[in-house]
Order: C-alpha cells, then structure tokens, then sequence
C-alpha cells in the first residue's frame, strides 16, 4: 500500500459512563474504577442483575451520535464544506431504521458522501472502521467518518440477563479466576479517517494510524467461540500481514475479553497461536472492565482508548482481577497503569456467530 494511502486518525470524540471526550476516556481506564452501578434508566427488578456502566444524562441515540460525528470533524478541522464528500459508516443496532438514522445523520451533520450501515453484533464498529481503512488504502475514498453508538436499554439487557451473561457479582473480570461474565456499559464514538496526503495539506497532527485490520470467522457455534482461538488468530495474523509487521512489533493488546470463562480462554489461545512467544511477554488488558461492553459501539470506544494510551505512553488497567487463570496464560495489566514506549496496539472484538476482528494501530 502507497504511504499516502494509509488510514489515519485525525478527529476523535467518545462518549461513554467514564465521562465525555476522549481524554475523560483515557483518566478512566488508566484510573482502574470500574463504572457500573445500579441502573436508573429502566426497571430492573424483574432482573437477575441490576448493573450496568450508564451516563447519568444522555440524549437519545441518534443526538448523541449527532454530537460525537459533529466534534470528531471539528477536531480533525472539517469545515461544512469539507464534509460535503465525506463518507459515513455507522455501527449500531439492526433493523431498518438503522438505515434511515444513517441518512438523517449524514444530512445532519453535513455528509454528503456514501453511506454504510454496519449491524454485525459486537464487531459492527471495528468491521467499519476495517472496510474505511481499506477503502482509503485503495484510493477509493480521502476521508471517511466512521460512528457507533450503543445506550443501554431494556431489551438486550433483558436478553443478556437471562442467558446468564451477566456478572451476577457486579464486575467484570477479564482473564481472571474467579470472572462471572459480562457488564453492559454505554458506548458513543466517532472518528474521522482521512488518508495521509490529505491530513498533511489539511495541517491536522493525526492521533494514530490503522496500519493494519483482519476479520475471520469461527463457524464452531452460534455463540461460543472456538475454544482453539484459530478464528480471532486469523484475525490477527492478517491484520499484522497489512502491516508489514512481526508479531513482537506488538506492545499492547486491548482484548476483547468480555469476562466471561470461554470466551477469554479462546482469546488467550488466540493470541499464543497468532504471536508465538511474544503472547507471554506483550502486555493485555480488556477496557470493558472499566467502561463495559457497548455491543455495537465496542470497537470503536476501544478503538479510541487505545490509540489514546498509545500516544500517553500509559496501558490500561485490567479492573477487576483476582487472581490467575492458567486457562488465560497471558501477561495481564493489574492493580496500576503501566508506563509503556510500545508504538503499536491490537485491539480485538469478537462476536456470536464466529465473528473476530483485529484492527492494529500504530503511533508516531
């Protein structure tokens, strides 16, 4: 791929229980305090839990997604007619009426360019942000603003609650003895991909660059993955391929992990099967322990966090650890930040069905 072509971060905002803006993003999965508290939003009395990582004020979706789009492309210097060709990707739940919050969003907020609806469960995000980094690599499109949104409610909280997904001990554990499963959290983000050649001449410092993306499939169970990792080590190993890089180019990884007790011994068998020994040495942690899981939205609220940690030069913490799992042989942040020169970062997400994405960004 031409230098030029590479995708680049030059507008970034995030939404989540940790506050609004990117950087209250970053204080809080470097502070550790994980966000969940008791919801206010719906009843749950009727439910086997009660938690769940919510903004205590919050718009609806679609104002919400309006805001974030609107601040990503003031920070990457998008005046209204700078957007009238720019693209829009959004993740968020399926049904039709994703389709026309695309439209009304782009309208909104001035985009006059393609639309794209990703709705592909918990890698709807980093799936769109994976096509607008090729589109871009193929010269196809200069700027592409990719967006995804998820506020908790009572329907998939509902459904979460009762296939017992949820952790009835109100944390999330990832890689941890002891972890109960999942948390959900609120998750609204929007970045501004533009290609190389097209940041210098705007004059916009970028954040990070997508140096690299990959997607694969399990095809072992509708929703347990492949207790083996092959499908999220694919993964991996191809978005390492886009980049040109080894596997110990690698100085943080921002799992997946969700907390739950075969989905974090997969992804740990994943990463040893995608980066050999560099697997035991590469620090890990998984930011849904701290902000949870926004479906939809998680890709790119972690997406953000990570290319945020990156440029401080701090890796996350991994809230609420216990103690080691030897089904999770991985080297995990605990109990404090870590200071880090590491200038690349995966950050993964997987789905039921099978689906795995691993985007790989790099900084300067």
């Amino acid at each position: 791929m031409a230098e030029s072509r590479v995708a680049q971060l030059t507008g970034v905002h995030a939404v989540s229980a940790l506050g609004r803006g990117a950087d209250a993003q970053l204080t809080g999965v470097l502070a550790g305090a994980a966000a969940f508290a008791p919801v206010r939003r719906f009843d749950t009395a009727a439910r086997r839990v009660t938690v769940a990582a919510t903004l205590p004020d919050v718009g609806t979706l679609a104002d919400e997604l309006a805001a974030a789009i609107d601040a990503a492309c003031a920070a990457a210097g998008l005046d209204r007619p700078r957007r009238a060709e720019c693209a829009l990707l959004l993740a968020v739940h399926g049904g039709p009426v994703a389709s026309v919050l695309a439209g009304q969003l782009a309208d909104h907020c001035g985009l006059g360019g393609r639309t794209r609806v990703y709705t592909s469960a918990c890698v709807s995000a980093s799936t769109a942000v994976a096509d607008a980094a090729a589109l871009i690599g193929r010269g196809d499109l200069d700027r592409v603003v990719v967006a995804a949104g998820y506020l908790v409610e009572p329907d998939q909280f509902a459904l979460f609650d009762a296939g017992r997904a949820l952790a009835d001990d109100g944390a999330v554990r990832p890689f941890s003895a002891g972890r109960r499963g999942l948390l959900l959290g609120d998750g609204v983000a929007a970045v501004v991909l533009e290609s190389r050649a097209v940041s210098r001449r705007s004059g916009v410092d970028p954040l990070a660059t997508v140096v690299g993306w990959g997607r694969a499939g399990d095809a072992f169970h509708p929703c347990q993955p492949d207790p083996s990792g092959t499908g999220l080590a694919h993964a991996v190993s191809s978005a390492l391929r886009w980049a040109g890089l080894p596997p110990q180019a690698v100085g943080y990884v921002n799992a997946n992990a969700t907390g739950t007790a075969q989905s974090d011994a997969a992804e740990a068998a994943a990463l040893h099967r995608a980066l050999g020994g560099h697997a035991a040495r590469v620090p890990v942690s998984s930011t849904k322990s701290v902000h949870g899981h926004a479906l939809e939205a998680s890709g790119l609220l972690e997406l953000v966090v990570t290319a945020y940690a990156l440029r401080h030069g701090e890796l996350p913490v991994n809230a609420g650890w216990l103690a080691p799992d030897e089904a999770c042989p991985v080297t995990v942040v605990t109990d404090a930040s870590r200071r880090s020169t590491a200038t690349h970062a995966l950050t993964l997400n997987a789905a039921f069905g099978g689906a795995n994405t691993a985007l790989l960004v790099g900084i300067p």
